[in-house]
């Protein structure tokens, strides 16, 4: 996409990127994909990611489950994000979700963009098909297309922009977003309690759920066409989530995604059958810094295409986020301001398109 002279307006370039991968005649990209100064080697090694296990998380022998909620506390206070196995979401609807996700990404170009996010061929809309915002002429692309849905509250969806092929996509994205949605109802109490939160439902009341109100959530699904020069492209630059925490859903056969830690980037290691649970900033902010939004990146592949499905968790624009009080005192000063979750978001995609972190905007 390139921008036009009206602001928040957007004409879009001739090619998505899958488009513009399937027609390169030689070993380069368009100048507007290269990350200059960004230049990146391989990833140190594969990181330590924990995986844990939700059936023991959450059982009744007190020695499994204590040790279970270590390992998550270690994981948060680290990481930031973990491998969920044991997670009740069936193997079948897996495989379904992103055997569909990918048969969407085949299609016609023509019918594909019955979906855009465009209106009027111009101005960006959240919801859609396409390429990501463009902020200025000057922001570094990155080497991806993305269909993305809000799916919760059910009453906020926009069925004209789910796709109607293959079939089963409407029905099997309803039926994933459910599962996904009681695997984070379990981790939010865990993680209150491992915050020793007198109110273990904290998390949740915050995300509206103490309203009987869905959660602000937003489905993504990422496609990564091959990239000729993987070594100076991202497929999604280093950016932190600006959510309260995403359960996401990787190819099992290549990997990509990166996670930064003491410096140094790792590979996050793909486990067929397992969940990756990444926190997001809201939770960093609400938990006074003791647990972590991980910096992370998606880098491309010379050979293989790569899909991801995500949903992002979200607190309600309209409510501010702060530091929980009880993690406040004389001897932890809050760490963040208080901040309207809409202009947050805002400011995540403006510092997104300028390589920078929303998050630093808020330390106190």
């Amino acid at each position: 996409m390139e921008i036009s002279a009206g602001p928040g307006r957007a004409t879009p370039s001739t090619k998505t990127v899958q488009e513009l991968a399937g027609g390169l005649s030689s070993p380069q990209v368009p100048a507007r994909y290269v990350a200059r100064g960004h230049h990146h080697g391989p990833a140190a090694a594969p990181a330590p990611v924990p995986v844990i296990d939700l059936g023991l998380l959450c059982c009744n022998q007190a020695a499994a489950a204590a040790a279970e909620a270590e390992k998550l506390r270690l994981a948060l206070e680290s990481w930031g994000l973990f491998l969920v196995t044991n997670h009740g979401v069936d193997a079948g609807l897996m495989d379904g979700m992103m055997s569909a996700s990918r048969d969407f990404f085949r299609l016609p170009q023509e019918e594909k963009q019955r979906y855009t996010n465009l209106v009027d061929g111009e101005r960006f809309q959240l919801e859609g098909y396409g390429t990501d915002r463009v902020s200025s002429p000057e922001q570094i692309l990155d080497w991806s297309d993305r269909l993305y849905l809000k799916v919760d509250p059910e009453a906020d969806r926009s069925p004209a922009l789910w796709p109607a092929h293959p079939q089963s996509f409407r029905d099997l994205l309803h039926e994933f977003t459910g599962k996904c949605r009681a695997v984070k109802d379990v981790l939010l109490p865990a993680m209150a309690r491992l915050l020793e939160l007198d109110d273990h439902g904290y998390f949740l009341d915050q995300l509206g759920a103490g309203d009987g109100k869905a959660a602000d959530t937003y489905a993504r699904f990422s496609y990564y066409p091959e990239c000729p020069r993987p070594e100076l492209v991202f497929g999604l630059k280093p950016h932190s989530d600006g959510t309260v925490l995403s359960v996401l859903m990787v190819d099992d056969t290549v990997g990509g995604l990166q996670v930064l830690g003491d410096g140094v980037w790792w590979d996050v290691p793909v486990v067929p059958g397992t969940l990756l649970i990444n926190l997001g900033d809201q939770t960093e902010i609400m938990s006074n810094g003791i647990f972590k939004s991980p910096v992370h990146r998606v880098v491309t592949n010379a050979e293989k295409e790569r899909l991801s499905v995500a949903l992002f968790y979200s607190v309600d624009p309209e409510r501010e986020i702060e530091p929980a009080a009880q993690l406040v005192d004389e001897k932890r000063p809050a760490k963040y301001r208080k901040v309207k979750v809409k202009d947050y978001i805002a400011g995540l995609y403006e510092n997104l398109s300028q390589g920078t972190m929303v998050i630093d905007t808020v330390k106190i």
